[in-house]
This record gives structure tokens, sequence and C-alpha cells, in this order.
């Protein structure tokens, strides 16, 4: 159903008496479905909230925090650095008498 123009009357006024004048309503939808993301929501989720046709479509809309990459990086260097580390072999049995 798409959007009558009543629907956003005030917009202006109110985004002014804020101090947003730069905000547009559009924004919010980038703002939104980067939290739904990382609050762990899958993106193909995320598609169908939005109701976009494409995942690709969706993806341009998520604008990860520069810590939510970087804390992916360090958790999959920990991953790999636990695949890396070498095997400690079982210690002999050694027969007492």
């Amino acid at each position: 159903m798409a959007a009558s123009h009543d629907q956003y009357r005030g917009w202006g006024d109110v985004v002014t008496k804020l101090g947003y004048e730069h905000l547009r309503r559009h924004d919010l939808r980038h703002t939104g479905l980067t939290w739904f993301a990382d609050a762990g929501v899958q993106v193909h989720v995320l598609r169908r909230i939005d109701g976009h046709g494409s995942l690709t479509t969706t993806q341009r809309y998520l604008h990860p925090d520069v810590h939510k990459i970087t804390a992916a990086g360090a958790a999959l260097s920990a991953h790999l650095s636990v695949l890396r580390a070498p095997r400690s072999l079982p210690k002999p049995l050694v027969a007492t008498r």
C-alpha cells in the first residue's frame, strides 16, 4: 500500500523543531534495518520486513558499526587459531609394578 502525502504532513515541522532538518523519512529505513541486523535478525527476514525484491537491495540498506566489523574479524581469528592449534598427544601409559 502506497503512503499518502497526508501521512507525512508535518514531518518537516517535526524534524526542524528537533534540529534534524537533514533527516529524511527514508533514512529511518536504513537505521531500522541496521538495528535489526545488529540484533541478529537474518538478512532474508529483513528483506521481507522491508518488502525488498532481492537480498542485494536489503544489503545496501545495512550499515554495520565499525566495532561490529572489528568484532566479527576477531571472532573469525579466534576460531581459526583454535583450528590451527597443535593437538597434543595423549601421555603414554606407564606400567608400574
